[in-house]
């Protein structure tokens, strides 16, 4: 009898080991510990703004679109005295930015002429004005002021004799900029009128409105900053 009970207490406590060890096979094995996330890196120091990517629309006739051009203003002196950027906007119109510094404070005379050459002893044998080799204002066709290709709002300049401007034209594309003979960007010494000379004004031959210098310049006055414009 105390034997069958051996026995019997045995079986009942291998039953329960075989359980254990069959729990303890089931259980799943732990997954390891992720390792501690790297720090990520830390950010270079962001550089200078790239130029304008090419966008998508197609080429226009006058060049691949996305083109851009630049040019660094100067005054008579050689003092540079402004950045203008020109490049292309998705939807193929030019855009203009300017910034100048150290100029007369109001409006000024702001347009793009014909001739790409920024020479302070070129001087107009009318007026004395320097910059005389930049030509006339830039212009795709026959017209008159305002509406020359190369005619923009005048600029204005604050106290501080600081200016600054964005314009956006489909007058020409930036590559019409580069031809040949190139262009300039000009800085003029007074407003321009933009040609808005109401016939009430009569001028003492008894001509009424703009007359053909109005039709030319605006009556911008002289050139007193000059850029020539490049490719880039």
């Amino acid at each position: 009898m105390l034997r069958s009970s051996h026995l019997a207490l045995a079986l009942v406590l291998g039953a329960g080991a075989t359980g254990v060890g069959t729990a303890a096979a089931a259980s799943p094995t732990p997954a390891p510990s992720p390792s501690s996330p790297s720090a990520p890196a830390s950010p270079s120091s962001p550089s200078a703004p790239a130029s304008p990517s090419a966008p998508a629309s197609s080429a226009s006739p006058s060049g691949p679109a996305g083109a851009s051009a630049s040019a660094t203003v100067k005054d008579a002196k050689g003092n540079s005295v402004g950045l203008v950027s020109i490049d292309t906007r998705n939807n193929g119109k030019a855009r203009v930015r300017v910034v100048v510094r150290g100029l007369p404070p109001g409006y000024h005379g702001f347009h793009i002429h014909n001739k790409g050459v920024c020479d302070p002893k070129s001087t107009d044998p009318a007026t004395g004005s320097p910059f005389f080799s930049a030509g006339t204002h830039f212009d795709l066709g026959s017209h008159s002021h305002p509406d020359h290709s190369g005619d923009l709002p005048s600029l204005l300049v604050g106290e501080d004799g600081i200016g600054r401007a964005t314009v956006v034209t489909d007058r020409f594309q930036v590559r019409q900029l580069l031809d040949g003979d190139g262009s300039s960007i000009l800085v003029h010494a007074r407003p321009d009128n933009q040609a808005n000379i109401p016939k009430r004004y009569g001028l003492k031959n008894g001509q009424t409105g703009p007359d053909a210098e109005t039709l030319k310049t605006g009556d911008s006055g002289s050139r007193i900053a000059c850029g020539v414009i490049t490719e880039g």
